[in-house]
């Protein structure tokens, strides 16, 4: 039956009055919905994110740019700071995740975000402006913005099927090395403003970011919509679509199940063996990403460029990695597989760093740059995305607690990755840092085993899946929806 829209409507809605009407769209009607969803939500999403990943950009970049002459740090002194950030990030980000399901998200994350920075008003006290008072900041900034990174996520998984959200991760994803590109093209330029109003440039990278993320954040206030329910973009057909093509995530997800206690719902998900496994396979992947996005300008100046080449060395780096994370995610989407290009960005991410731990040339090194950083940035999306949809399909974990929860624990042990990749480049060490590139390599060869085994586990689970299901006569269409994604 079609209505006046060209909506066509499935007849066994009159069959059954229990169950709402099935809604089809033609292939052109369904690329158009998505990219009005797409073009609502995902500008916004990527903006904020570029501006929160820029500032963990922006510590390698200011470090050459005279932090750490103007605050007299000598040391350990800026691995502290970073680790301050990385600390604080880890501890809250449990607590804020939950909170995210109890407040709207069209404030919730627009408002961490002018939240997070305490750093802009601690730039105006410059001059009283040390290590101490850096130390603090730091610390305020990771517990302010530690429900942001796993907000993002939970609420993209609120609108997105699970065959087009690894994309959308990217997307979000490729904030973190676009900011590695605009943090180190801005930095060669605000490098030129030293001593403009009795600042040094360092400081000016600070206030310009400061500034941009309040203006941005007040606009997603207005742009963010919640939930597809509660969308006025979209009709009654559109809104019971997206709900359909969500079918792997209930709607429970968003009303929640009401089984238990909010806590009994939480423990769920903190005693569930699947959820530790993925967590360290992102902390895994974390540690050699965080290490290479803090201390790239560092490795780049020890190739003996001067400050503002180095800076600008990194630009194309991150760029190149920008393009492959999206492209990889696209394909992966297409082809609804994950464990092959985890796999492959592994190994891409291996090879850059061995390079650098070798005593190679300066052109090898530079291209070992762009294989680490192609590699670590590349894979983090799919690994976020495969967690996601083995949320969506283990039915302990369905509920917004319960995958709030999940989610939130991979997130914070992610930061632990961080941690270490904070504290491994350490000044002793210059300009080779043998120590740090070999324990990232340590931690790609351990993700390694860790993806292969846990791929290897879910396949088993879908042998057994599947033949229990044929046992009770199940339909392939639903016996399909309940297997793991590999």
């Amino acid at each position: 039956m079609l209505d006046k829209n060209g909506v066509t409507f499935c007849s066994t809605a009159v069959l059954n009055f229990q169950e709402p009407a099935q809604v089809h769209l033609g292939p052109e009607q369904e690329r158009k919905l998505w990219r009005k969803v797409d073009f609502r939500l995902l500008p916004m999403v990527f903006f904020m994110s570029l501006l929160s990943f820029m500032d963990r950009a922006y510590a390698g970049n200011v470090k050459l740019e005279g932090l750490m002459t103007q605050l007299h740090l000598t040391g350990s002194q800026f691995n502290v700071a970073l680790v301050s950030q990385m600390t604080t990030n880890s501890r809250h980000t449990l607590l804020k995740k939950l909170n995210i399901v109890r407040i709207l998200c069209s404030e919730w994350l627009p408002g961490i975000m002018i939240v997070s920075w305490p750093d802009f008003l601690a730039i105006l006290a410059l001059k009283r402006y040390r290590y101490p008072q850096l130390v603090a900041m730091r610390f305020l900034l990771g517990a302010a913005e530690a429900g942001f990174h796993p907000g993002v996520i939970f609420y993209l998984s609120m609108w997105y099927p699970t065959y087009k959200l690894i994309y959308r991760i990217a997307l979000f994803g490729s904030a973190v090395a676009a900011a590695g590109a605009v943090s180190g093209l801005l930095a060669y330029a605000i490098g030129f403003m030293n001593t403009v109003g009795h600042f040094e440039g360092w400081s000016w990278v600070f206030i310009i970011q400061g500034l941009t993320t309040i203006v941005i954040c007040l606009v997603a206030v207005f742009v963010l919509v919640d939930y597809p329910n509660t969308a006025k973009f979209l009709d009654a057909e559109e809104k019971r679509f997206i709900d359909q093509q969500r079918s792997t995530i209930p709607a429970n997800d968003i009303e929640d199940d009401g089984e238990g206690t909010v806590t009994q719902r939480i423990l769920t998900a903190i005693t569930d063996s699947q959820v530790w496994a993925m967590a360290f396979l992102l902390m895994l992947w974390d540690a050699p990403a965080h290490g290479i996005t803090l201390f790239l300008p560092t490795i780049m100046n020890n190739f003996g460029y001067d400050v503002p080449i180095s800076q600008l060395l990194t630009v194309p780096v991150y760029v190149v990695a920008t393009i492959s994370m999206i492209s990889v995610a696209h394909f992966s989407d297409t082809m609804k597989i994950r464990f092959p290009f985890i796999i492959a960005a592994e190994f891409v991410g291996l090879v850059g760093y061995i390079i650098q731990i070798t005593d190679a040339s300066t052109g090898v090194k530079y291209f070992g740059t762009y294989l680490v950083v192609i590699g670590v940035h590349t894979g983090i999306p799919c690994t976020i995305g495969w967690q996601v949809i083995l949320f969506a399909l283990a039915n302990n974990l369905r509920g917004k607690y319960k995958r709030a929860a999940g989610m939130a624990i991979q997130i914070g042990m992610s930061n632990f990755g961080g941690i270490v990749a904070s504290n491994i480049f350490r000044t002793q060490d210059d300009p080779r840092f043998i120590l740090g590139f070999a324990i990232e390599i340590g931690f790609l060869c351990t993700g390694l085993i860790v993806a292969v085994f846990s791929a290897y586990a879910y396949r088993r689970a879908n042998t057994a899946r599947i033949a229990r299901a044929m046992r009770d006569e199940m339909n392939e269409a639903k016996r399909v929806v309940d297997l793991y994604v590999i």
